[in-house]
């Protein structure tokens, strides 16, 4: 059952705060242009949904405890404890998902950009077949009180 077992809810908690970082994030480059927000965006996808597997000792001598998580988290907690084994294994997949998320962003916006100009191709010649006539072209209509 999802409320009794702390694993997935606690995958799914990270899953929910992570959407929310990639939309606020989006939102919040808003001032580039698509190109390097998407690829920005889909950076810090590849970043926080990268996965990687680690070893944790326990309190036993010898024991251990082995699982995935975010490699993001396993990268920065390989910082905090100086393990070079832990890096070795979490950075490279880091990386790998950071460039994959990149390319997934640059790919998303072409398919966007070639979707839009498909729908608006034909819009926009024929609004130049429009204004090619002159005085047939819909002029703006005013809004009128009576």
């Amino acid at each position: 059952m999802l409320i009794s077992d702390s694993l997935p809810q606690l995958w799914l908690s990270y899953l929910v705060l992570s959407l929310l970082v990639l939309v606020t994030g989006y939102l919040g480059v808003g001032f580039l242009p698509r190109l390097p927000r998407w690829v920005v965006t889909g950076v810090v996808a590849g970043m926080l949904w990268a996965v990687a597997p680690f070893t944790s000792p326990l309190l036993e001598e010898g024991e251990h405890y082995s699982g995935l998580a975010p490699a993001v988290v396993v990268t920065a907690v390989g910082v905090l404890q100086g393990d070079g084994g832990q890096l070795a294994v979490a950075t490279p997949l880091l990386l790998i998902g950071m460039a994959l998320g990149g390319v997934l962003g640059a790919l998303l916006w072409v398919w966007r950009r070639r979707r839009d100009n498909g729908d608006s191709g034909g819009t926009s010649h024929g609004g130049r077949r429009e204004a090619s006539r002159g005085d047939d072209a819909p002029q703006r209509r005013e809004p009128v009180l009576n």
